[in-house]
């Protein structure tokens, strides 16, 4: 049976993953767009789920529980989708903004599955509201870029 903090842990830790994940994204669409504005953006993006992953790993060591390293499968080959569209689509901008939407969401829900949990250390919750508040409104800024285009 795991202990408390080894589930904190693991939850933690499959954030971490998926800001990994978000960070390498963000990287390959700043790569794939050709707008500054785009590029600055997604690049400011990747450096805040850097900033997030730090934070993170911070609370992971608070427990005492291992930090793991890299990420996933799903995410390489959601950037590898990313190159590939890239390299069909007419409006490149366009089809990063829609992923990073799609991103977006997804990380929301992951989020909020992590909160739902009522016995989490008000550290931790403290930690995971702030960065899927921050999510939640630079969503917004996605969508309104995606709009511009």
């Amino acid at each position: 049976m795991k202990t408390y903090t080894e589930e904190v842990g693991n939850k933690l830790n499959t954030l971490l993953e998926k800001t990994y994940d978000a960070e390498k994204g963000y990287k390959k669409a700043a790569e794939n767009v050709e707008n500054t504005s785009l590029k600055n953006f997604f690049n400011r993006k990747a450096q805040e789920r850097y900033d997030f992953g730090h934070e993170l790993k911070n609370e992971i060591k608070a427990f005492g529980q291992e930090i793991d390293k890299g990420g996933s499968v799903t995410g390489t080959a959601h950037r590898a989708w990313m190159d590939v569209k890239a390299f069909l689509s007419i409006d490149n901008a366009e089809s990063m903004l829609e992923e990073a939407i799609r991103g977006e969401k997804a990380a929301i829900n992951e989020y909020q599955d992590v909160l739902s949990e009522t016995s989490l250390p008000s550290s931790t919750s403290t930690i995971l509201t702030k960065q899927k508040n921050t999510i939640e409104n630079e969503l917004t800024t996605i969508k309104h870029l995606e709009d511009l285009n």
